[in-house]
């Protein structure tokens, strides 16, 4: 355990390395487009647009939380759509490719392969960042209004990439042997977002009505992370700390089960890449 810890501290060393790649990630990402690192503000304020159009004028919820304005359930909507698509899934997805992909990095000797899950994190972690200037422009025109609480922002996106970087240790190192996983985890990441209180709100009857329901809920650790976003953003008021505080030990957890699996597994990366 304290050898694991050493070398997730130890991958400090290497972040000349790690700037460099996720430089190189994100300059290819937008390589020969017109508007270039532009897309990165784009890409949330379109998806903004339309979640507004749809479920502002379209599919109006039923919620006193959504009731003063046609805008607001857009709002909430995005605090969630927001971490969860564009960096939770996008780097979960791709985590499950990085190993096959970047087999060639694999095979040299010197290359510390553990540095690959980070980029993809941090290199989407970088587009969150990018589309977040967007939801928060949006609030007050939206019809939301701006707290100290905002403040705490930072303890839910640091909660968040603890979370994201377990995960995806995990899942980079499993798909090298069972390749199925790229499949599965499509469709599982499709249900984990309807799990998730993300397209409504944990204050929704039918949720309140179910205790059952409520409590599966309350197991999922991105429950958490999301309604932390909510609070913080949409509603206004203070992160729960007791539950982001439980979610913050479940993902230093996945952290290091996910990192020594990864670990346990990184010799037979060249042969199966």
């Amino acid at each position: 355990m304290i050898r694991l810890i050493k070398n997730l501290v130890d991958l400090y060393k290497y972040r000349v390395l790690i700037q460099n790649l996720v430089s190189r990630e994100l300059k290819a990402r937008y390589r020969g487009t017109v508007l270039g690192f532009f897309w990165s503000f784009f890409n949330p304020l379109l998806l903004l647009t339309v979640y507004t159009v749809v479920f502002g004028f379209i599919i109006m919820p039923r919620d006193p939380a959504f009731e003063s304005s046609p805008w607001m359930y857009a709002l909430f909507l995005f605090c969630g759509l927001l971490p969860w698509q564009v960096w939770f899934s996008s780097s979960s997805l791709e985590s499950a490719n990085v190993l096959i992909i970047q087999g060639n990095l694999i095979k040299k000797i010197l290359f510390p392969v553990e540095i690959l899950p980070v980029v993809v994190v941090t290199s989407n972690f970088i587009h969150f960042l990018f589309g977040l200037p967007i939801l928060l422009i949006f609030v007050p025109i939206l019809g939301g209004h701006y707290t100290p609480y905002l403040l705490f922002l930072p303890v839910v996106i640091f909660v968040q990439f603890v979370f994201t970087l377990g995960f995806s240790f995990l899942v980079s190192s499993l798909t090298v042997h069972f390749r199925d996983i790229k499949d599965i985890l499509a469709n599982l990441l499709t249900f984990w977002f309807f799990a998730t209180p993300i397209i409504y709100p944990m204050t929704f009857s039918t949720v309140q009505e179910s205790s059952l329901l409520k409590n599966l809920l309350n197991l999922n650790p991105m429950t958490h992370i999301m309604q932390g976003y909510q609070s913080c953003v949409f509603y206004g008021e203070l992160i729960h700390w007791k539950r982001l505080g439980v979610t913050f030990i479940v993902s230093l957890v996945l952290l290091l089960v996910g990192y020594a699996i990864f670990d346990r597994l990184r010799d037979s990366f060249p042969e199966e890449v």
